[in-house]
């Protein structure tokens, strides 16, 4: 089934829902629902009000425009599960105040359709940020927030909280990146030492494929912010002010400073 995402703002929420009354503090950003008479909310008006839920969250969240939350989803194209998490994250590309990438793994590709996308390197990556976090397994869909927390990627408000978590904290590094043509430009400083790794993230906007086998056949869909490639381009220990020129190719990219070893992304900057 299939959920058309709505923006809350200006969502008349207020409809007659069956016996459903709601109440929105905008002030706040936090939407509360209470839900009144029938216990047995349809589904997909549940959905649709989480969804709304969702972005009163994320628009009274402030942004720095280089300190952006960054939104990692492991997805497969051979997941049946994977979809409604693929459409979340076109809506969360829409939010200023997020740097929402797509990572195709491949080891879903044995159950009859190969991942288009799917990368070896995006499934070891999903693999070390689950040992980091001391977790055994891996799933699709995933969402990592932040370098730092997962969730599962189709509970749109556990995300719309991480998000808000992740915009209020404070991070050990400030960077200012700067695009001229072909070439970046970082500057950066850190409050305390530490293990720094500054990455680039290729992606592709937007891609579309027709699924002719697996769990999605006969299903067209389309995704953005496909991640293309990821790669470490400089080690920093935060001791001394960081000063970086390199060359990013063409084509879109993401500049991230993340802790070694898979943790916490302390900044990040989305550059066209």
């Amino acid at each position: 089934m299939t959920y058309r995402l709505r923006r809350a703002r200006g969502l008349a929420l207020n409809k007659s829902l069956h016996a459903t009354s709601q109440r929105v503090d905008w002030r706040a950003g936090i939407v509360w629902l209470k839900t009144v008479g029938k216990p047995n909310m349809d589904s997909r008006m549940r959905f649709t009000l989480m969804i709304a839920a969702l972005w009163a969250l994320l628009s009274a969240v402030p942004v720095q425009a280089q300190n952006r939350v960054v939104v990692e989803l492991y997805t497969s194209q051979g997941c049946s599960s994977c979809p409604p998490a693929d459409a979340l994250l076109q809506d969360l590309a829409q939010q200023r105040g997020v740097i929402a990438l797509a990572l195709h793994v491949d080891y879903w590709d044995y159950i009859g359709w190969k991942d288009e996308f799917g990368r070896p390197e995006n499934a070891a990556r999903q693999r070390s940020y689950a040992a980091a976090g001391g977790r055994r397994s891996v799933y699709t869909p995933q969402m990592v927030i932040a370098g730092e927390d997962s969730v599962v990627g189709t509970h749109p408000m556990d995300v719309a909280d991480l998000i808000a978590k992740h915009s209020r904290s404070q991070k050990d590094v400030a960077m200012k990146a700067v695009r001229t043509g072909e070439k970046i430009t970082i500057a950066a400083t850190a409050r305390r030492p530490a293990k720094y790794e500054v990455k680039f993230v290729s992606y592709a906007n937007k891609r579309t494929s027709a699924i002719k086998r697996g769990e999605n056949a006969g299903r067209t869909i389309t995704y953005v912010n496909v991640v293309l490639d990821y790669k470490t381009v400089k080690k920093w220990d935060g001791r001394a002010p960081l000063s970086l020129a390199a060359n990013a190719g063409k084509g879109p990219i993401v500049v991230l400073i993340q802790r070694a070893g898979h943790g916490p992304i302390e900044a990040a900057a989305a550059l066209n």
